[in-house]
């Protein structure tokens, strides 16, 4: 069995049998679907090791998930019994509920169930990680990572998170239209960290993981879909993601190593898919509103402009003071930095980035690397040297011992 199809499957299939059978039992019961669901990933990794993949993967669990809800149901009356009366009919046998995995109730199901976990009576701190969790199949590693913070903190959130589910009795439904402005944005936060840990991931042995990110562009294109929540920041988020997945082709070479932006083969690059960042963003600047997205989808929009097109850095270098302004982060300052040094020069850039001081940041330490090469080598060096003992990940370390080289060999 291929060792990284059932992970896959995990992120993909996981959050929708989920979403369905929170919309049958309600979310008081998420922990049963969760149970369910899981069990369905366990005997799958049982069964395909020894008797091999099946033809249709996800139409397996499907099956699988089904049967082992009907097998629950059996077992537990007073629940089957629950599970009637809140849909406001005569018990029926577990055989006659209807467990529908259907593609349109899934789609309903999951776009109800993003509303729902981002209710407002949930702590901040937690919607966004029950989001990952329940809704993207996020382990509790890769949520303690996103947030940097340890998994017993993680572990804690959620479990308040689900507290509140159950003692608030949140219904999986489409919230009315305040509501669902009050709550769009920890979605959009949510689908945003998802598509950013498959865009560069924080595994230890892959470097993109493009199953994650185009679950998040299906998720986005849910909201996308329904009247109520087709709004310019979705519409800008879509862009941005795909101008972000236009480069996927260019971003490794054959040996799954990652490529930086500037050494990236054009013509590798997908036209397609660009256009479509580019209709994505013109549907964006409908209204009078400006997000985070709208500034992200613009820089990538530029990102994909050839080298040569006049005042590109120019735009890009004023498109993040304007993010910095409506979104300070560590990580758009240094990115900001990057597009200073291609606008002023690599030694007022270096001013601005020392300004940061994020000794203990891994990118931090690459960037004065970088900035420093040509400039003062042993600098370049010695912040290099530090990036490479801060790094986490494989892709990171390696693409530093790459630059470690070229200096050491004065290539």
């Amino acid at each position: 069995m291929n060792n990284d199809l059932l992970p896959q499957l995990f992120k993909t299939e996981y959050s929708k049998i989920i979403a369905v059978l929170c919309k049958l039992f309600g979310l008081p019961h998420i922990e049963t679907a969760e149970d369910i669901t899981n069990d369905t990933f366990l005997l799958a990794a049982e069964t395909w090791g020894l008797k091999g993949v099946p033809e249709n993967p996800a139409a397996w669990l499907y099956t699988v998930a089904k049967n082992k809800t009907k097998d629950y149901l059996k077992r537990d009356k007073i629940f089957v019994e629950k599970v009637s009366a809140g849909l406001k009919r005569e018990p029926l046998p577990p055989d006659e509920i209807d467990i529908d995995l259907s593609a349109a109730n899934i789609q309903d199901s999951q776009l109800k169930m993003m509303f729902a976990i981002c209710h407002p009576s949930i702590p901040p701190e937690a919607r966004v990680g029950l989001s990952l969790r329940i809704l993207c199949g996020f382990g509790i590693e890769e949520i303690a990572a996103t947030f940097l913070t340890s998994k017993e903190t993680i572990n804690k959130r959620l479990f308040r998170a689900k507290e509140k589910l159950r003692t608030e009795k949140i219904t999986i439904a489409l919230p009315g239209e305040a509501d669902i402005a009050q709550r769009l944005d920890d979605v959009l936060t949510t689908i945003y960290l998802l598509f950013n840990e498959g865009y560069y991931s924080t595994t230890q042995h892959q470097v993109m993981r493009r199953e994650l990110c185009l679950e998040a562009m299906r998720l986005n294109y849910f909201l996308l879909e329904n009247a109520a929540t087709n709004i310019p920041a979705v519409n800008a988020l879509m862009s941005l993601m795909c101008f972000h997945a236009s480069r996927f082709e260019a971003r490794t070479n054959d040996a799954g190593a990652y490529i930086l932006y500037e050494e990236q083969d054009r013509s590798l690059w997908n036209d397609e898919l660009i256009s479509r960042g580019n209709y994505y963003l013109i549907e964006s600047a409908r209204g009078n509103t400006l997000s985070r997205y709208h500034l992200e989808a613009s820089i990538a929009y530029w990102h994909c402009t050839p080298t040569t097109v006049k005042n590109k850095w120019d735009n890009i270098l004023q498109l993040y003071n304007q993010l910095l302004q409506l979104s300070y982060s560590p990580v758009t300052a240094l990115n900001r930095t990057y597009a200073l040094s291609k606008v002023s020069g690599k030694t007022t850039a270096i001013k601005e980035a020392e300004k940061l001081n994020l000794s203990g940041n891994h990118l931090y330490h690459s960037l004065l690397g970088y900035l420093y090469t040509g400039v003062d080598d042993a600098k370049a060096l010695h912040h290099f040297t530090s990036a490479l003992q801060l790094a986490k990940t494989v892709t990171d370390k390696n693409i530093i011992s790459q630059y470690l080289h070229k200096i050491q060999s004065g290539s």
